[in-house]
């Protein structure tokens, strides 16, 4: 499983067999959509706009199975939802021996059913630009020691080229709140399972 990073909260995962674009809403940031005919599409909101073409779109909490790749979506709270409201989607991505959530955009607070649900993952994909669009550091935090992924990528920090709805904290401002130090830096991340650890790594994804 090969990942890349698009900004803002779009992710593109590569397996052996299928592409998932995640949260492609790129055009409305001042960038250009990445997401193509061939790619599985899967957005964390209902707000994110559909791609005008793709091979399979979701947005909504399921099970799915396409291509080798098994993908759960657990319904949570919307950072921005009130108390009882879940309009937003983690997903589990599950292809080529290693398991990925992707949390968006998410109240921090998981209770112990959503946390059965997202279950062991071997990486998670997390935002920390906070201002009370999104998670920050600290809330990204609170997340990570719940699920314990080995691997952390955050997500959805200040960028010169994207116009946030919402201006966004700093990559170095949200590393504070996280209060991890990056062991690599990469254009592109290759999961390895042989090669994961118990000691959890954070991996900063190189916009592309």
């Amino acid at each position: 499983m090969e990942l890349q990073y698009f900004g803002a909260n779009c992710i593109k995962i590569t397996t052996k067999k299928a592409s998932i674009v995640i949260d492609d809403n790129l055009s409305q940031l001042g960038l250009k959509a990445v997401t193509k005919s061939t790619d599985i599409s899967l957005r964390t909101s209902s707000i994110i706009p559909a791609p005008k073409e793709s091979r399979f779109s979701a947005e909504l909490p399921g099970e799915y199975e396409i291509s080798g790749v098994i993908i759960h979506g657990v319904a949570a709270r919307s950072h921005m939802d009130e108390e009882g409201r879940r309009t937003a989607v983690i997903y589990t991505i599950e292809a080529d021996d290693v398991r990925l959530a992707v949390i968006g955009h998410v109240y921090p607070d998981l209770n112990e059913d959503q946390l059965e649900q997202i279950g062991m993952v071997d990486a998670a994909v997390i935002p920390i630009g906070g201002n009370g669009y999104t998670l920050d550091g600290i809330g990204a935090l609170q997340i990570v020691k719940k699920i314990e992924p080995k691997i952390v990528i955050p997500s959805h920090y200040a960028d010169k080229q994207i116009k946030y709805e919402v201006p966004q904290q700093s990559l170095d401002e949200g590393l504070k709140g996280l209060a991890m130090e990056p062991t690599e830096k990469a254009a592109k991340y290759k999961i390895k399972p042989a090669e994961l650890t118990d000691n959890t790594k954070l991996v900063i994804l190189e916009r592309q």
